[in-house]
């Protein structure tokens, strides 16, 4: 098949002849006419996170599946082009000469391991090249000033923190330690965590930190007595600094540590020879520390951009592994971001190609000058948002995904799940505890389906008659009526009437700002409920102590029966009564009737409330409108139907069946579905992302692009400031100079030698001296639509010297 399309036929041919071959060919040679787009990539395979073991093979199966689809790319074919770069800034630097300066040209570099993609992101825009990282934790890449075109799939490591502090005060811990590795990354999550801490109030006592042996540093956290420890280090570090644990025995429950979860579940049990602990001891001092780890794998089962599910990519990916271990492959966890960003890339490519053909452009001109391709490449992967088989992909402004974090503990020798964090929300939510039935007051909840089953209830009483119960038990039934109906009412609706009072009472207060954190007390929501089942409770007491129900026979016209004249029959029909039951229900009623249409204002005006405290606050809503409705409706037609027992107990049970049922479906369903998926919070996750990141990309560009300018534009007017700040200050020192020449002068106006003048110097003398070259702004401007670094690329305003006055010259280059 190969030489069949290599060696083309030299003789002259027919035209049918012709015809057969390139049929042939076009048949033969699917990749025939594609133009290839190359990507320089960087995989570790060996170093301290060895990550490309399994990344590289997750991103050639990314590129095997890009290549197949005829919907992405379809005249272009994507190569990798890869090194192992040892997760090493010094052989990565040799290989970034490589990629850069051998053919083919490279569309876009894709470096894993924080210290290396730095290392090429600071590069890379020299050469115009877009950086995709799949595997680079670093706090210190989301500066967009120094890395303008830098992209990654993998979080930023700063978001750890937020989940650390979080279970700091949850845990009422004051005091922590923290020891790391003397590299940028772990040394700028700790400056992010220092300034985490400081502002909840923590206090880290011991910071100690080490290059490549930890032994000193151990032993300075077991003599300042740490107990709440920090780590900070990659894997091979990290079995180094637990020896050394082991050894000073700073493990136990005095003691908890905090790691990172991004290591192999099995990394302590791996055999390092430059230490000198057995395994045993090993698994003995690591038990019970805790980690964080990003969500790396999206658990729902859906189909993204590659139409596979999260299991079935892990499967495809074990078997592309050849039945290797997945906890002794380096970067198993990591491989669905290297998946996912090859499909980053792929879709942003395929966005590309539209715009770029209207401006006379293709991806095949790219050259490492060629700076609109590369804007437009920028654009496209600023406005990414796809599924992917690592959860919703979407970058911030910054370049960052942001994700959830998954909190773990070594339980017995393995890592178990105890909870999840959600940074955008705050919210910490423990595993096995369902967060949305939990911020949607599961107690309310409850009140709610008790009150709707004694509503169901009271049906029952309802449908009884005296032919069924004794005329002197009768009065025991019409109490039951009153008081099922009563009770049943005020708890279901008075905690759904409680939800949504206090959303609106937080949300809508006029007199201060809409503290959307404002701390909910439960107990305020239960004692607003039990206030009105109190109120009922004392009305109905006051009604049959007062004026009790008691059984009223209304008699009928009497009826001759068809067939027999000498028998009349006389209708009668029981009713449960009182002296003054207009009265009482005309208090009942107004009383009710307030609530329902204060209800009914209150959800109106939260239609459009979001707030994760009471989750299910709109839901509440719509049972609120349906329980209002059926409940005016049905008052005054059983009222006006009394006298028809039939048709007015129809009517009654049906109203009271369909709002409880309807009550039931709208509140208690979406929280069964919860339950029975067990997916809920990855839900709520992907909600947020794609309601805030992704709702409106093209709207979040312009906003940041207004922010550049804005803050360009707030640096130039400082500057002006100061420039203007000096000038008056040298205008005051002139002033004040003139002033003591002249009352000298004045003085020794006999005797004074003529005034010195200094002439009007050559523009030519304040040329550079030679060899030197004139100072001449940067030859190559950041489009507009790169990121928040346009300003690097400006070249500072400096005073003209030729339009430089002689007497300032003396100022200026003092």
């Amino acid at each position: 098949m190969k030489r069949l399309c290599q060696n083309l036929p030299r003789r002259p041919v027919s035209r049918y002849s012709l015809t057969f071959i390139l049929t042939v060919l076009s048949c033969s040679c699917p990749a025939l006419g594609k133009k290839k787009l190359y990507i320089g990539a960087l995989f570790p395979m060996s170093g301290g996170w060895p990550g490309g073991q399994a990344c590289l093979p997750a991103a050639q199966m990314a590129l095997d599946l890009v290549n197949n689809r005829t919907d992405i790319l379809p005249d272009y074919e994507l190569e990798l082009i890869h090194y192992d770069s040892m997760c090493d800034p010094g052989e990565a630097t040799k290989l970034l000469y490589d990629l850069l300066y051998t053919e083919p040209i490279k569309i876009v570099l894709m470096p894993g391991c924080s210290s290396v993609s730095t290392l090429v992101a600071e590069a890379a825009r020299m050469w115009n090249l877009i950086v995709l990282s799949y595997g680079s934790s670093s706090p210190a890449l989301s500066n967009r000033q120094r890395f303008p075109t830098f992209f990654r799939t993998h979080p930023s490591a700063t978001l750890h923190n937020p989940t650390r502090v979080q279970l700091f005060q949850k845990w009422k811990w004051t005091k922590i330690a923290t020891i790391q590795q003397t590299t940028e990354v772990f040394t700028s999550t700790l400056d992010d965590l220092e300034e985490r801490v400081k502002e909840a109030g923590i206090e880290i006592s011991v910071r100690q930190s080490f290059l490549t042996d930890p032994a000193v540093a151990v032993k300075n956290l077991k003599r300042q007595d740490a107990r709440i420890i920090v780590g900070l280090f990659y894997e091979t570090e990290a079995r180094k600094v637990f020896c050394e644990v082991y050894k000073e025995k700073l493990y136990g429950k005095k003691y908890v540590w905090f790691l990172i979860g991004w290591y192999a579940d099995n990394w302590f049990k791996i055999k390092d020879p430059s230490i000198n602990c057995t395994v045993e001891q090993m698994t003995e001092a690591v038990e019970g520390h805790v980690t964080t780890e990003i969500v790396m794998l999206n658990p729902e089962t859906v189909r993204g951009a590659s139409n596979l599910t999260s299991q079935e990519f892990l499967a495809q990916l074990m078997s592309k592994l050849g039945g290797k271990n997945p906890e002794e492959t380096g970067g198993f966890q990591e491989a669905p971001l290297a998946y996912d960003a090859v499909w980053a890339l792929a879709l942003a490519l395929n966005k590309t190609v539209g715009p770029l053909r209207a401006k006379g452009h293709r991806l095949e001109d790219f050259n490492y000058n060629n700076r609109d391709i590369t804007a437009e490449i920028y654009r496209a992967m600023n406005t990414s948002s796809f599924e992917g088989v690592s959860g919703h992909v979407v970058f911030d402004a910054q370049g960052s995904r942001m994700a959830w974090t998954l909190i773990e503990q070594l339980q017995g020798g393995s890592y178990k799940k105890i909870g999840y964090y959600d940074s955008t929300k705050g919210n910490l939510s423990w595993y096995g505890n369902d967060k949305y039935i939990q911020n949607s007051q599961p107690y309310l909840n409850n009140m709610t389906a008790v009150g709707c089953m004694m509503s169901l209830a009271a049906v029952f009483p309802l449908g009884i008659d005296g032919l069924h119960v004794h005329r002197k038990q009768f009065p025991i039934i019409c109490q039951f009526r009153l008081w099922l109906l009563g009770l049943g009412f005020s708890l279901a609706y008075g905690s759904m009437f409680t939800k949504i009072w206090w959303v609106h009472t937080v949300f809508t207060k006029k007199d201060e700002k809409k503290d959307k954190k404002k701390h909910l007390e439960p107990w305020k929501l239960y004692a607003t409920v039990g206030v009105l089942l109190g109120i009922d409770i004392l009305s109905l007491m006051i009604w049959q102590i007062v004026d009790p129900l008691h059984i009223t026979v209304e008699k009928f016209t009497r009826e001759a029966p068809k067939g027999d004249l000498d028998v009349l029959i006389q209708p009668l029909l029981e009713h449960c009564n009182s002296e003054k039951m207009n009265t009482w229900l005309g208090v009942v009623y107004g009383y009710k009737g307030l609530l329902l249409l204060l209800g009914i204002f209150l959800a109106y005006e939260t239609k459009s409330i979001s707030t994760e405290k009471i989750n299910d606050h709109r839901a509440v809503g719509m049972a609120i409108y349906n329980v209002a409705v059926l409940c005016m409706i049905t008052a005054p037609v059983t009222m006006i139907l009394s006298s028809q027992q039939d048709a007015s107990f129809a009517f009654a049970s049906l109203a009271i069946v369909f709002s409880v049922y309807i009550t039931l479906v709208v509140l208690f369903v979406p929280k069964m579905r919860r339950l029975i998926t067990r997916g809920e919070w990855q839900s709520d996750a992907q909600e947020t992302m794609k309601t805030g990141s992704s709702t409106n990309n093209n709207d979040e560009e312009k906003s940041r692009q207004l922010e550049r300018e804005n803050k360009e534009l707030q640096k130039i007017i400082q500057e002006k400031e100061e420039r203007v700040s000096e000038l008056r200050n040298q205008l005051s020192e002139r002033q004040a100079l003139r002033s003591r020449r002249r009352a000298s002068t004045i003085t020794n106006q006999n005797h004074s030698p003529p005034p010195f003048s200094i002439t009007q110097s050559d523009p030519r003398s304040l040329a550079p001296p030679p060899g030197y070259p004139a100072p001449a702004s940067d030859p190559h401007p950041v489009p507009q639509s790169f990121a928040n670094s346009s300003s690097l690329y400006q070249s500072d305003s400096k005073i003209s010297r030729n339009k430089c006055h002689t007497s300032r010259l003396q100022l200026l280059y003092k």
